[in-house]
């Protein structure tokens, strides 16, 4: 990584190559079986089965400005050429408010015409929250992500800035990763929009189903992927009937290598959807140390055992 991301410097990841193309497989080193399973899903998908037909050839896309200190924001920025949009995190752990607020500002100083949305990855609790997106919503946002765990403090969050006369925008992230939450964040009415991401729901046409049950606009966002996974996420955002949102599909400009020569970075504030072949002599390059590939290996195939008893138990 060229600066820490999700609290990791280093993002691994394992290729798989199938008759119609490569997949990739990365879930979180903390999930479970079950829950990377679905990762391996969208990996099977991209290489066995292809993707949908896509309805757009060009996905707009944002920047994505990490939990860094304000003085190093237009060096992020300046790492994605145009970007109308742009993602800053905030509510990192160990930060103020006062640093989240010094790094939005530095954004809107800089891109004075962009669409600025906030993630805060559940990190506030639903006063912490209130607080922050009242100060924060004074640097114009588009919308904030996740700001606090949970679809009952989505709703809480959401409505007492609506009670506050605040109208931003919430957006569910974290709350829909599994494939039945999409229908209680809309029953709920805990956001007013859904962030998709394809490996940890299980897919492209998986996260087009929920998509469509979940009846709320949909960003398509990345999972910190190497140009492999992230042209899963630009075949999502392709196939989608209706693309309102800007992706947070940018951020292998994050990444200090890539596994292809032709990454899938964005130009002009957008990305152009194409087919995407790892590199040999990339895959060479940074391939893991020994005792980390036996690690992924073992874990491979213990996720894949997962993987074939869901799949002996659909109907």
């Amino acid at each position: 990584m060229r600066v820490k991301f999700r609290g990791i410097l280093q993002r691994e990841a394992l290729l798989l190559r199938g008759p119609l193309g490569w997949g990739e497989f990365c879930p979180f080193p903390e999930y479970g079986a079950a829950e990377a399973s679905r990762w391996l899903a969208s990996a099977v998908e991209a290489g066995w089965q292809g993707f949908p037909a896509p309805l757009r050839a060009s996905i707009p896309v944002n920047a994505t400005v990490p939990a860094v200190s304000a003085d190093r924001v237009p060096e992020i920025l300046a790492r994605f050429g145009r970007a109308d949009a742009v993602k800053v995190k905030v509510a990192e752990r160990g930060q103020s408010l006062a640093e989240d607020l010094s790094r939005v500002a530095a954004v809107r100083e800089a891109l004075p015409d962009a669409m600025i949305r906030v993630d805060a990855n559940g990190g506030w609790n639903v006063p912490e929250a209130i607080e922050a997106l009242t100060r924060l919503s004074t640097l114009g946002l588009e919308y904030a992500e996740q700001p606090v765990p949970g679809i009952a403090g989505l709703a809480e969050v959401r409505r007492r800035l609506r009670d506050a006369g605040i109208p931003l925008l919430i957006a569910a992230d974290e709350s829909v990763r599994k494939e039945e939450d999409p229908l209680k964040v809309a029953r709920a009415g805990a956001a007013d929009l859904i962030v998709v991401k394809v490996a940890p729901l299980g897919g492209v046409r998986r996260a087009l189903d929920i998509v469509a049950q979940a009846g709320l606009p949909a960003v398509v966002s990345s999972a910190l992927d190497t140009s492999v996974g992230i042209r899963a996420g630009l075949a999502l955002a392709a196939a989608l009937p209706e693309l309102p949102y800007a992706c947070g599909l940018g951020t292998v400009s994050l990444l200090a290598a890539d596994v292809t020569r032709d990454p899938l970075v964005p130009d002009d504030g957008a990305i152009r959807l194409r087919e995407v072949s790892a590199d040999p002599a990339l895959l060479a390059a940074h391939a893991a140390a020994p005792e980390r590939r036996d690690w992924w290996l073992d874990r491979l195939c213990r996720v894949h055992a997962h993987f074939v008893k869901s799949l002996e138990s659909s109907p």
